[in-house]
């Protein structure tokens, strides 16, 4: 597969909100996660930590709606824009989430990705 079809599979499998399959499907065993913030979840390592990761997410988060936008494709690289309505168990507190993920392939996998917000 190109990376565009890569990207366009992947990116119809988290619109029809099957995250797990889109990561089971194209995760690599060895991918690496960056989120911009500080904390235990910044940086993750390994198709099982992302597992937790989203498991932790999704218990942690009620989410209401949202919307996935793209895929935008440069070279080995490809981004998502994602809007979510969320409410943070934590807080209670209602808001909308905007970030921009950034996926590098390589060998038909996604060996990194990182999210801006």
């Amino acid at each position: 597969m190109t990376i565009a079809e890569i990207a366009k599979d992947f990116t119809e499998l988290l619109k029809q909100g099957d995250h797990n399959a889109a990561a089971e499907k194209y995760n690599a065993d060895d991918i690496a996660s960056y989120e911009a913030m500080e904390g235990p979840m910044a940086v993750s390592h390994g198709k099982a930590a992302l597992k937790e990761k989203s498991q932790w997410w999704q218990e942690n988060n009620e989410v209401h709606g949202g919307l996935v936008e793209g895929p935008y494709v440069n070279g080995d690289q490809f981004a998502l824009r994602f809007k979510f309505d969320i409410t943070p168990k934590a807080t209670g507190e209602r808001v909308t989430m905007d970030e921009v993920g950034l996926y590098t392939v390589k060998n038909g996998k996604i060996t990194e990705e990182r999210f801006y917000y």
